[in-house]
């Protein structure tokens, strides 16, 4: 057999000459596509590639110029709508799906590559869902040369497309399919012929019939070693081309070994040293572990999936509205900025618009875990992939493609599963060590043993090899933290940093900002008080018909506030600073301050809120009402404030407003400490002096100003509608602001805390008590698969408990 390719690991034809020189040393390579790659990549200086790889690259082909001309072709702006984010004029995102990754050094070769090139900014390969978001200039370096870089690496990369996402996992799934098929079955032949055998008494099968038996149990276990058992054999061949231990080399090792042995046996008669029922059943039980396990874990990531499949195929746009509503079918990744839309009740959001026309009630479930639609009427916004409940809306598009929100989480989801958190890394790195270990105990075991009792040695080694395969402990910690993820997701909370789970469940403290984060962020009508000329809803609609035409915080707060039509006015002249007058019918009206209004400026109420803004409405004789507009507490923010003190920790109001509506605040809510006008420098010290007591600080925050404080904290969470900074800055983010879902994700974390030392406890105690029985030989191969297929099927199943939702 000839030596394997040096890059992908393919048999070297006899006539083949593609040489490549890898640290003074002359490697050889299967074609000329290989040779280019590995040379590519050794002139690069990334070839740590080749000494880090735990699997050989895919064959390499050359690239032909059709190929080279449909890259050129995603450079044109249009078609980068629909999977590239314009974060500037030149800044630019791309969401992108790399075929041929094998290992976590391929990620790491694709993000060397791409960061050498000038122009890319950042590199973020998710290894679990090969989805890469890359960053860059495109003033410096366009999207072609990017695509290229890959490819001349020899690995593909396209446009994310969540279809062919799902085609590539269909195909793998009917492969494990077809293995699984072929170990069952053989299995289930193999146990006919073995059973006879192991039932009858010595002798009573003639020895004509036995042998028999053994002779197409051997036939029947063939297939299962050369073709269902090439998973096992492709995962140890990667481990030793690095010098390292993996968790399948024990497996390989077993199934071999037990194959070979038996083999032996069969062609020298020695009758009992034949345990081919071991190895089909061995193999069987190990692939229906893992195939249940990885339907278990694509179900732990249908929550965060899902959303990227949440857009429509196609929206119906409105060609000549509102004189007529005709619409026409287009794609939606061909929709533009300012197009209208039709959404007909029932259909999904094609894109980030405002309502032009129509009121509904919005279903956000999908996205915010709100489980009640949310009513939305002409001029609030909508986000894409939520869907319209009650009645049609004409919405106009201001946000498409990777500008929607939806993308954003999208991105946010990516990067939070592309990181590893500490305890996850610490168990791959136990795991690796266990293996090696495992490898010198089965050593010992066989050497013991075989001077103890041959006959036994090889059968209880082969035992020992599988019942401690270590994939639990390595399933352990991914599985709870990805059940977890797609649980937070469902509750509207996306994990932006891999730490956040692990730190977010040893907080003491909680350190609020006050607007946009307690408050509301947004001028509202608190109360609304008449004297006698004219009733609330004549009152409201006048002063909203004098600020119609303004974009004040409180015009925008008295406008959102009125139902009833607008009065026709006339005259309206604006007084900066002071307030508006117009003229309804043969009266002089004004709205303002109460001194502009009116010289007979009535007495405030005893009830009037204390940090509300007063505007008055009247006319030169008397005022007429006075509105109490200011910014709202959350409803649900005393509740929060009190479940999180129930949990017995400390919270913090820190605030850049002034002094009486911060102690107002805090003492309505009954918050520990408060701090007003602070500054971005005095929030970050803040904070600083709370770490340096020893306390672990939460940070809840929405502007600008909260970015750095946000960075700062242990752990931070951003609410959804703050700035972009803050968003980017927080470990957690808030989708729909709704603060009251803080508490469900601190016990949520507390959980999957909780539920990770369970896992590691119990992968570490299987192993101890297992592998005693093993060495005594007290346990038979194919008991030992069933075992450790158990075993890594229980560390799933716990953390599969981390989906399940509270009523």
């Amino acid at each position: 057999m000839s030596a394997p390719c040096f890059h992908c690991g393919l048999p070297v034809p006899a006539d083949a000459d593609y040489p490549v020189r890898y640290r003074q040393l002359q490697q050889h390579t299967c074609c000329a596509g290989c040779q280019a790659v590995a040379q590519t990549i050794i002139d690069a200086g990334l070839d740590d590639y080749y000494q880090h790889r735990t699997e050989g690259g895919r064959q390499a082909e050359a690239l032909p110029a059709e190929l080279l001309q449909q890259m050129q072709l995603y450079d044109n702006d249009e078609l980068q709508k629909s999977f590239v984010h314009l974060e500037s004029e030149n800044v630019r995102e791309a969401a992108l799906m790399l075929e041929g990754i094998t290992c976590a050094a391929c990620v790491w070769l694709n993000e060397q590559q791409l960061r050498r090139l000038p122009g890319v900014l950042t590199v973020d390969i998710n290894y679990a869902t090969h989805r890469a978001r890359v960053r860059w200039d495109n003033s410096r370096l366009q999207l072609s040369a990017i695509l290229e870089a890959i490819a001349a690496i020899g690995y593909r990369a396209h446009p994310y497309d969540a279809s062919r996402q799902e085609a590539l996992h269909q195909k793998e799934r009917k492969q494990a399919l077809n293995r699984l098929w072929v170990a069952g079955l053989s299995m289930m032949q193999v146990m006919m012929y073995a059973v006879p055998v192991y039932m009858a008494p010595d002798g009573e099968i003639e020895a004509q019939y036995l042998w028999l038996l053994h002779w197409a149990s051997f036939v029947l276990t063939v297939p299962v070693v050369i073709y269902s058992a090439i998973p096992f054999y492709r995962a140890t061949w990667r481990d030793l081309k690095t010098r390292r231990a993996g968790m399948d080399t024990p497996v390989t090792i077993g199934i071999l070994t037990a194959f070979f042995a038996s083999f032996w046996a069969l062609i020298n008669r020695i009758e009992h040293g034949i345990y081919f029922d071991s190895v089909s059943m061995f193999v069987f039980l190990l692939l229906g572990g893992r195939y249940l396990e990885g339907m278990a874990r694509r179900k732990t990531g249908e929550a965060t999936e899902r959303l990227v499949k949440l857009l429509p195929a196609f929206a119906h746009r409105l060609d000549n509205w509102p004189a007529s509503r005709d619409s026409s079918e287009v794609a939606a990744a061909n929709l533009a900025l300012g197009d209208l839309l039709l959404v007909k009740p029932g259909e999904t959001i094609p894109a980030d618009g405002i309502i032009r026309d129509g009121q509904s009630s919005i279903d956000e479930s999908l996205l915010s875990g709100e489980s009640l639609p949310v009513a939305r009427r002409s001029g609030e916004e909508v986000v894409a992939g939520s869907v319209n409940s009650a009645s049609p809306l004409v919405i106009e598009v201001n946000r498409i493609g990777q500008g929607t929100r939806l993308a954003g989480i999208v991105r946010l989801l990516d990067q939070a599963l592309a990181e590893k958190p500490r305890l996850a890394l610490l168990a791959d790195r136990f795991a690796s060590v266990f293996v090696a270990a495992l490898l010198l105990v089965a050593l010992a075991t066989f050497a013991g043993w075989y001077w103890y009792e041959p006959a036994r040695a090889l059968w209880i080694t082969v035992a020992v090899l599988v019942i401690s395969c270590p994939c639990a402990l390595s399933l352990a910690t991914p599985a709870a933290l990805t059940a977890a993820t797609g649980h937070l997701a469902q509750l509207g909370v996306l994990t932006a940093r891999g730490h956040a789970l692990e730190t977010l469940s040893k907080i003491t403290d909680v350190v609020f900002d006050k607007t946009g984060t307690l408050t509301h962020g947004r001028m509202q009508l608190l109360q609304l008080q008449t004297f006698g000329a004219l009733d609330n809803s004549a009152a409201l609609a006048l002063a909203a018909a004098m600020e119609s035409g303004s974009e004040h915080p409180i015009a925008r707060a008295l406008l959102a506030a009125n139902e009833a039509p607008l009065p026709a006015l006339g005259d309206v002249v604006n007084t900066p600073g002071q307030g508006i007058s117009a003229r309804l019918q043969d009266t002089v009206w004004r709205l303002g301050r109460p001194e502009f209004v009116s010289n007979r400026a009535p007495t405030i109420p005893a009830d009037w809120p204390a940090t509300a803004t007063c505007i008055a409405l009247g006319h030169d004789d008397e005022v007429v009402a006075l509105f109490a507009i200011g910014d709202q507490p959350r409803a649900e923010a005393a509740a929060v404030v009190q479940q999180l003190q129930r949990r017995g920790m400390t919270l913090h109001l820190l605030s850049g407003d002034a002094a009486p509506a911060v102690e107002h605040l805090a003492a309505n809510l009954g918050l520990d400490h408060a701090r007003a006008a602070a500054t971005p420098e005095d929030k970050l010290a803040y904070v600083s002096q709370l770490q340096q007591q020893g306390r672990r600080v939460l940070m809840i925050g929405d502007g600008v100003n909260d970015a750095p404080v946000l960075a700062r904290a242990d752990v931070s969470l951003a609410m959804g509608g703050g700035t972009d900074v803050a968003r980017a800055s927080g470990d957690l983010i808030l989708i729909h602001d709704e603060l009251g879902r803080l508490p469900a994700t601190l016990t949520l974390a507390q959980r999957t805390m909780h539920i990770i030392r369970q896992n590691l406890w119990w992968a570490a105690l299987y192993n101890l008590l297992a592998l005693p029985l093993a060495i005594a030989g007290w346990v038979t191969p194919w008991l030992a698969s069933l075992g450790m297929a158990l075993s890594s099927l229980l560390v799933v199943g716990n953390a599969l408990r981390l989906i399940k939702r509270d009523k």
